[in-house]
């Protein structure tokens, strides 16, 4: 067992090791072929209108090629803000030959019959039309007012007529990337795909299940808070620091990561048809490592029936629902559509691209659509009412398959401490009510056509709870702090649904966990591995019912007990709630 837990470790090691430094084998020829392949004529050829050493070169660096981009696009960019943009000469000339009251006409006649002439014209009668019939009290004001208008132009108008915009920076950087990627992994891509995905799993796989296998059943407590993977070791930090890095790239970075997303192109062939994309590299290595790790859990719980059910149940949801599912869907021609993800969680369902996309679909599109309606408004009651939040948070959920298996190790380091109950309860409620705005903002956009509510910005809104919530708090923090918080950072203190469910759970449900104070040993192993932070031994000593709307259901706290304390039931609403109320 020794030799092959070895050989594991040597494989995982040299395996992962050749996909973190893939990237760097990778060289890049962009062509004009490829320049006008993704970009509109204009923009191309405005591209190549000044050649440099980065068109038709081989660069030997992905930093380098996409630093080149950058400085490209911005330079291109202040190259088109001097010639459109109303300079302070043309300002003065306006305000200098303008008496008492603004007419628009005579405003634009001093711009010159030229290309950047006539964009100046036109911009200003788009920018600055409630300035017409305007009498400013001197010229000073009138250069202002002027001026006001020159700057909307500046901002708004000019680099999303003719230039790059960040989002199509965001976007070109990416695909000239993939274009230009000439190389051992966009050449023979199939095998770079089993060199560090295939045998990352198998060297994994040969670490972690001799350990487990030679074990008794049962769970014991001590190897927890001695390894350094998982008692925020110098192990823990560096996995920790390694995947907030990722999560970071993959959101915000994404270009620097396209020969990973190149090696998995076979995949999303064989599924959608399309090209790979940085969400579905994201979703392949999501899915491949709640099933790698749902093997570990089958074998570390495989005394407890009601864990191994469960583990079948995340795999299987992940597997074929967020994954397989939607890929496919794409390939039918159909909407990239999770049946199992629920508004809040699913924040952008509501969107006007999203529900455009759908009843644009026809039948299936408005299925989608009234399901994920449904949804909210039946299913999440109902079940809770019968089975609790654990029937989502436990068996469905991705977020929370893959803090089950991946995040195993590390569900003693959730915070037990009644300032830290304190601050999840308003801050998951905080985001819940957000959500509820942001969504309530969008709607309004949606069917009013006006972007701003009560002088707020619907779409800066909608941007920032993406940014913020959907991207830094639920990936960057809610995975990357699994080695210094716990496995359920995202879903204790920042999952809206998770609220939602919660608030049902704890007022309107069946569900509850009941205890046997006179069988408890105050051995502390359900409070040790209470991923949701509740101090399960405080409630098992007396004897009373747990009724938290923090809780998951998660029934590792009851599979941990060498007295059988702790039962998960359904049962009637009478009698949930004791003394335990003030902690709901």
């Amino acid at each position: 067992m020794k030799t092959i837990k070895t050989s594991g470790l040597l494989i995982f090691i040299f395996c992962f090791g050749a996909f973190n430094i893939s990237f760097l084998l990778e060289k890049y020829r962009l062509t004009e072929d490829i320049i006008y392949e993704n970009m509109d004529d204009s923009r191309a050829s405005l591209f190549l209108e000044n050649t440099d050493a980065l068109t038709g070169n081989v660069t030997s660096s992905n930093f380098k090629f996409l630093s080149s981009l950058e400085k490209k696009f911005i330079l291109l960019n202040n190259q088109l803000l001097e010639k459109y943009s109303i300079s302070g000469e043309e300002i003065e000339k306006i305000a200098t030959n303008i008496e008492n009251q603004i007419k628009i006409e005579e405003v634009v006649s001093h711009f010159p019959d030229s290309e950047a002439g006539r964009f100046k014209a036109q911009a200003f009668k788009d920018y600055g039309s409630w300035l017409e019939g305007r009498e400013p009290s001197n010229r000073e004001e009138l250069r202002n007012l002027i001026q006001n208008v020159a700057d909307n132009i500046r901002d708004y108008a000019i680099i999303g007529t003719f230039g790059f915009d960040k989002y199509r920076i965001k976007d070109l950087k990416y695909r000239l990337t993939r274009a230009s990627s000439e190389g051992p992994v966009s050449g023979n891509s199939i095998f770079w795909l089993l060199l560090c995905f295939g045998g990352t799993v198998l060297g994994g796989l040969l670490y972690i299940l001799p350990n487990i296998i030679l074990q008794k059943p049962g769970i014991r407590n001590e190897d927890i808070h001695k390894k350094p993977m998982s008692n925020r070791g110098w192990l823990g930090i560096l996995t920790g620091t390694y995947l907030i890095a990722f999560y970071i790239i993959l959101y915000f970075f994404h270009p620097y990561m396209t020969t990973w997303i190149i090696m998995v192109d076979p995949v999303s062939q064989a599924l959608s048809g399309n090209p790979a994309g940085q969400f579905f590299l994201y979703g392949f290595i999501y899915t491949l490592v709640i099933l790698v790790m749902g093997v570990r859990m089958f074998i570390r719980y495989r005394h407890s029936r009601y864990q191994l059910l469960r583990t079948v149940s995340v795999m299987f949801f992940q597997t074929s629902f967020a994954f397989l599912i939607p890929e496919i869907l794409v390939r039918l021609n159909q909407p990239y559509y999770d049946f199992k993800n629920i508004w809040p969680l699913d924040y952008d369902f509501f969107f006007d691209n999203e529900l455009n996309t759908l009843i644009e679909s026809g039948g299936l599109g408005i299925f989608m659509l009234v399901w994920g309606i449904a949804l909210v408004v039946i299913a999440v009651p109902v079940f809770v009412y019968f089975f609790g939040k654990r029937w989502y948070c436990s068996w469905v959920c991705g977020c929370g398959g893959l803090a089950e298996t991946l995040g195993d190790p590390y569900r003693h380091l959730s915070d037990k401490t009644l300032k830290s109950w304190k601050i999840e309860r308003y801050l998951i409620h905080g985001i819940l009510g957000l959500a509820i705005i942001m969504t309530a903002g969008v709607l309004y956009t949606y069917f009013s056509g006006s972007g701003t509510v009560l002088g707020i910005n619907t779409y800066s809104l909608r941007e920032s709870y993406g940014l913020w919530i959907g991207a830094g708090f639920a990936g960057v923090v809610g995975t990357g702090f699994y080695p210094f918080m716990g496995n359920r950072v995202w879903c204790r203190f920042g999952c809206p649904l998770a609220a939602y469910l919660g608030v049902v759970q704890r007022f309107k449900s069946r569900f509850r966990i009941t205890t046997n104070g006179g069988q408890c040993i105050s051995c502390g192993n359900c409070s040790t591995y209470c991923e949701m932070g509740i101090d399960v031994r405080w409630y098992a000593q007396r004897g009373q019912n747990i009724i938290r709307s923090s809780c998951v259901g998660c029934g590792i706290c009851s599979a941990v007990c060498p007295r059988g304390v702790l039962n998960l039931e359904v049962k009637s609403e009478k009698g949930r709630f004791g003394k335990a109320e003030l902690l709901g």
